[in-house]
């Protein structure tokens, strides 16, 4: 910034009120926070407009970044009482927000912010090298996402304004799907990304270096990384050194052993063949499923009450209640979330009110095959509103220490 464009310049202070910028600005700062700290930006504050600068306030979702209730962040990138780097670029109906120079927001808002104050409210953080420069009227971000005003929008952006967690955990790069264009999905839809890899038999990463290297790429990113433990040999193929290096794990029940030794795939009919018995088949599905959930150490269970093609459209007849209820209590027993599944539209409303009503917790989760295919959460924005759940019905991952591998470990052999 040169001098001749510099409206502000402060070396050191808690809290700021600086007189109105225009309405095209750069602010750029270093800021320092305490634990628990309620500390901000505010820009244009007639209309609220608010980047958070905190991420340890008891039970708040949204991270140092964040525009409060347009954008959130969901991982935190920088600690407390270490000092970083905050950008604030605004200009027309345009907002970005960088912390230590990585795009954690790009707003576009309907219409354009206008002029107002410009506030940084401590008093429990600290901002050093503050300025504010002023940008030329017509300044504009050619590469800004357009606004999101359809229905779907708004209420992912209502959710969010509410402290839920919109976050989809079950993200894959593969099929064309990169790491930028989910980043670019996540800051156009507000929905984050839990990018995760395919860990097992015949998969995508089938040892402990892969699954390391994996990690290694994400890291730095503003996005959560997860390990998919496919199959029941997972445990043996990747030490708990090496999988408790991932945020959190999930895995499913979609591929088991049955009572005579045919190991399959659910979604593969090839490898299901005919089912003679379903009352039968589904009585080993429940076992396996409960078994999964009592013997494996992951946080997250998804694809949930998953029926091969042969089965899938008596859903409803064969998920009894006494079925669903084994299910869902070994889910809670094992303090494991469930899926709400936007790619087979899973589990099912009654599925959802059981497991609620035992207190399990819930997660957005795609389950995308590529890039064509990654959905809004459409599924569970429908089940947050048929079935009431509340903010605080969701998962959020727990720090390293905390986390089911942490807490439960590998069953012994």
């Amino acid at each position: 910034m040169t001098r001749r464009d510099l409206l502000f310049g402060v070396a050191a202070a808690q809290s700021l009120r600086l007189s109105a910028p225009q309405h095209n600005f750069e602010l750029d700062a270093e800021a320092q926070v305490e634990p628990g700290a309620d500390a901000s930006i505010r820009f244009q504050s007639a209309r609220g407009f608010v980047v958070q600068i905190s991420s340890s306030q008891p039970g708040e979702r949204a991270k140092t970044g964040s525009l409060l209730g347009l954008r959130h962040l969901y991982k935190q990138l920088v600690a407390d009482r270490e000092w970083f780097r905050i950008n604030l670029v605004v200009r027309q109906a345009n907002a970005q927000v960088r912390l230590n120079g990585v795009l954690v927001a790009d707003y576009t808002h309907p219409e354009p912010f206008g002029a107002g104050t410009l506030e940084l409210h401590g008093p429990d953080a600290v901002f050093r090298g503050v300025r504010v420069k002023k940008l030329p009227d017509d300044a504009r971000n050619e590469n800004a996402p357009p606004p999101q005003t359809d229905a779907l929008a708004q209420k992912l952006q209502t959710l969010a304004a509410q402290n839920y967690p919109v976050v989809d955990y079950h993200t894959h790069l593969k099929g064309g799907l990169t790491l930028d264009l989910a980043l670019q999905h996540w800051l156009t839809t507000g929905i984050g990304v839990g990018a995760a890899v395919n860990c097992g038999l015949g998969m995508e990463v089938r040892e402990p270096a892969g699954a390391r290297k994996f990690i290694q790429s994400l890291q730095g990113q503003p996005v959560y990384i997860a390990m998919q433990a496919e199959g029941r040999e997972w445990m043996d193929m990747f030490p708990r050194d090496v999988a408790s290096e991932f945020e959190y794990i999930f895995t499913d029940s979609m591929t088991w052993t049955d009572d005579r030794g045919k190991r399959m795939r659910l979604w593969r009919p090839n490898e299901v063949g005919v089912i003679p018995d379903p009352q039968e088949f589904m009585e080993t599905l429940v076992r396996r499923t409960v078994g999964i959930l009592e013997r494996e150490p992951v946080d997250i269970y998804v694809n949930p009450t998953f029926l091969p093609a042969p089965l899938d459209k008596r859903y409803d007849e064969l998920w009894t209640d006494a079925r669903i209820t084994k299910v869902v209590k070994a889910a809670k027993a094992s303090d494991i979330a469930i899926e709400l599944n936007d790619r087979y539209k899973l589990p099912g409303e009654r599925v959802v009110q059981a497991a609620k009503a035992e207190g399990v917790k819930f997660t957005f989760g795609t389950n995308n095959a590529g890039a064509s295919d990654l959905g809004r959460c459409e599924y569970g924005v429908e089940m947050v509103e048929r079935c009431k759940l509340q903010w605080s019905d969701f998962f959020v991952p727990r720090p390293k220490g905390d986390r089911a591998i942490d807490r439960r470990g590998y069953p012994s052999r």
